[in-house]
């Protein structure tokens, strides 16, 4: 047999997992490609099996799945996802992780803990992940926990235009929920054009107990609370509360991921915030759904970052551009 002379470009293949279906399907509807259909069910015992349907041999796969509820379900049927294509020879294996599981675990705060965020990484790596893309870590330390390259996408900026489009003109101070995203809010303010910032302190006594304060100029003006994820809401709910108590015209709740647990459509559909923004790295189905909810998609940047991981070009570029979201 004769060997040709030169190699075949590896071909972009897009798979998903069951978890976010939709956000999947924006991404391929941006790069114009299609979901490789496979065969996915799970047995009676609960363990998860995953076939492809095409050849992936040669082909620099990205693997698009959201860990949310069941957390550990969705992790592990990402796992044997890459554990299918590594042994189908896949050339290149990117898993494409919006919303980062057990994140906040990335650090031991008292004796006897696990450091969570660290094993995820070891199982990516030990199943055969060459990388890992993501949006808005909880900590930029995660990115170290990975032997490979990390491609940490930034979503603050499709956030922020939204809030500019959506209030101009608006008096605006950014507002940390507590000390730790103090530096988050100095990036917020940086996009939002040099705003001032405030956040909420927590202060603990002997005499008073737990008190809690602002720390900054609030008085008439449009406070838009940050975080990176919105959970059980109580965090927002109670700054909201505070922040109006001190006289703020209006309290905008915004945070990548919208976990949005059990509870917290009650608490963010109150009446101190007028707006709650977060993007569609994790599902919201109707019953997660409010009126004052608005998801921004981050479909386009993700489909931007797959397109430049594949042609060998820039990802950082992708930043600072807001005008790759989408209204949902």
């Amino acid at each position: 047999m004769t060997r040709r002379a030169g190699s075949v470009a590896p071909r972009l293949m897009l798979v998903s997992g069951g978890s976010h279906p939709e956000l999947a399907e924006r991404v391929a509807a941006r790069l114009g490609t299609s979901i490789t259909p496979q065969t996915a069910h799970t047995f009676a015992n609960g363990e998860v099996f995953v076939r492809f349907a095409r050849s992936v041999r040669g082909s620099d796969v990205f693997v698009v799945q959201t860990p949310t509820e069941p957390v550990n379900s969705w992790l592990m049927q990402s796992l044997i996802m890459v554990d299918a294509l590594k042994r189908a020879s896949a050339k290149r294996i990117t898993v494409v992780w919006p919303f980062f599981p057990y994140s906040r675990q990335d650090k031991k705060h008292r004796g006897r803990e696990p450091i969570s965020a660290r094993l995820v990484t070891d199982l990516l790596s030990t199943a055969g992940a060459d990388r890992v893309m993501t949006v808005d870590l909880h900590t930029a330390q995660i990115q170290g926990f990975f032997d490979g390259p990390v491609d940490h996408l930034r979503a603050q900026p499709l956030l922020a235009e939204h809030i500019r489009s959506a209030h101009p003109g608006a008096d605006i101070t950014v507002v940390a929920p507590d000390s730790g995203r103090v530096r988050l809010a100095e990036r917020w303010a940086d996009l939002l054009g040099g705003r001032p910032i405030a956040f909420v302190q927590h202060r603990e006594s002997l005499q008073h107990g737990r008190s809690t304060e602002i720390v900054g100029d609030v008085l008439g003006r449009h406070c838009v609370v940050v975080d990176d994820m919105i959970d059980t809401g109580a965090t927002m709910a109670g700054a909201a509360r505070l922040l109006r108590e001190l006289g703020a015209a209006q309290v905008i709740a915004t945070a990548t991921h919208g976990i949005l647990s059990p509870d917290s459509r009650s608490r963010l559909a109150s009446g101190d915030i007028a707006e709650v923004v977060v993007t569609d790295t994790l599902p919201a189905p109707p019953d997660k759904r409010f009126p004052r909810l608005t998801v921004l998609s981050v479909a386009p940047l993700l489909a931007d970052a797959i397109h430049e991981v594949f042609e060998a070009g820039s990802v950082t570029k992708l930043f600072d551009d807001p005008g790759r979201g989408e209204h949902e």
